[in-house]
């Protein structure tokens, strides 16, 4: 029997670390199962462990106020360490390109103990865009030994950087996440999901907008606000709801410029429940968030990427997503026609999501039991 942990700190990680933990915790002949979190995350991390119902045996605790990244590294390594002599692993997975999933890695290989990477290989290739997550992912596929690249594409990006071994290109697990939590939901009831929802008229298009990303504060940022609000006086008949980040620099802008515009619902962040099904009720997305480019085009949803680049081009090149950057014009003409034009919008929603069929949990578990058999 294989010891497997997983260790994770925030909410992208903690989805996508979800269905291969249940299903890894379905193959208890062959895995035992140990799971590490961080508290990168708080709140949002717990909800999303409450919703897929995951038991934790380690919790770092973390999250300080004011934390920088110099801190939560430093304390991350030394806190890691216990729990890798304790748990003494097979194999230790990390999930995508955040501070924890550095740290994971490094004090695996610092223990010389085996390190898999879930949705391996994304680039950018600017190490400032996404800060620091880009050098983050770039260094973690230098130590781990197993690679679960999500595409082809990915695969590719590290072949270039000489990584040739152990790789596998499996689709993406919030791909998996997505429809697990669908079903969920189905089988508890959507009763409190519209009464959360009460406001908005699902008669109407629904535009849902998400957007917190560091490098658009400032001007970028009062951009993608004002496209916004040109929107909801454009089209008074659509529906536009934003889940806003607590974080100052997205809470003052968009208090600013969107308060006062009737058809734009500004409301709390949401937890993963009820950000998957508004998703699946909507008729477009405009996002700058990574998992949201994914998993829009799974329910068919356009989605309008408001960064300048990003490491998810597959969707950009397949599209399932387009991107428009923080340039008011080109947010205002985009979302307009996608409301507008129907042969447009059909273009982008029926065309094929390349991250993945929902199985990648599945292929994953049968792989390290091929490897191991």
């Amino acid at each position: 029997m294989k010891k497997i942990l997983f260790i994770f700190g925030t909410r992208p990680e903690a989805i996508k670390m979800a269905p291969l933990i249940r299903e890894f915790q379905k193959n208890t002949e062959s895995f035992s199962v140990t799971v590490c979190i961080t508290g990168q995350h708080k709140e949002l991390l717990d909800q999303v462990i409450d919703f897929f119902s995951i038991k934790v045996d380690y919790n770092l605790e973390l999250m300080k106020p004011n934390q920088s990244l110099f801190d939560l590294t430093a304390e991350g390594i030394q806190k890691i360490k216990q729990i890798l002599e304790e748990s003494d692993p097979d194999i230790t997975f990390v999930q995508g390109d955040t501070t924890t999933v550095l740290f994971g890695a490094l004090g695996a290989f610092y223990l010389k103990k085996k390190v898999a990477h879930l949705e391996a290989g994304l680039r950018s290739f600017n190490k400032y865009s996404p800060f620091p997550e880009e050098l983050n992912r770039k260094m973690v596929s230098h130590i781990a030994d197993y690679h679960f690249a999500p595409t082809e594409l990915a695969v590719k990006n590290l072949n270039a950087e000489g990584i040739a071994q152990s790789i596998w290109n499996v689709g993406n697990t919030v791909i998996d996440a997505l429809f697990l939590g669908l079903d969920i939901i189905k089988q508890r009831g959507e009763e409190s999901f519209y009464k959360k929802f009460e406001f908005l008229d699902f008669n109407k298009k629904i535009v849902l907008i998400t957007g917190h990303r560091r490098e658009s504060f400032g001007t970028p940022f009062e951009n993608i606000c004002l496209a916004i609000k040109e929107l909801a006086q454009k089209y008074p008949d659509a529906e536009f709801i934003y889940p806003v980040h607590l974080n100052p620099n997205v809470q003052k802008p968009v208090s600013e410029f969107l308060s006062e515009c009737d058809n734009v619902h500004l409301s709390e962040p949401l937890s993963y429940p009820y950000i998957i099904w508004i998703m699946n009720k909507c008729h477009l997305i405009l996002t700058d968030s990574g998992g949201i480019q994914e998993e829009g085009p799974s329910l068919g949803k356009p989605v309008l990427v408001m960064r300048e680049v990003t490491e998810r081009t597959e969707g950009i090149d397949a599209g399932t997503a387009k991107l428009v950057g923080t340039d008011k014009n080109i947010i205002v003409s985009e979302v307009s026609k996608l409301l507008t034009d129907d042969n447009y919008y059909s273009k982008m929603a029926n065309a094929v999501n390349p991250y993945g069929d929902g199985q990648t949990s599945k292929k994953i578990i049968e792989i390290l039991k091929n490897e191991h058999s």
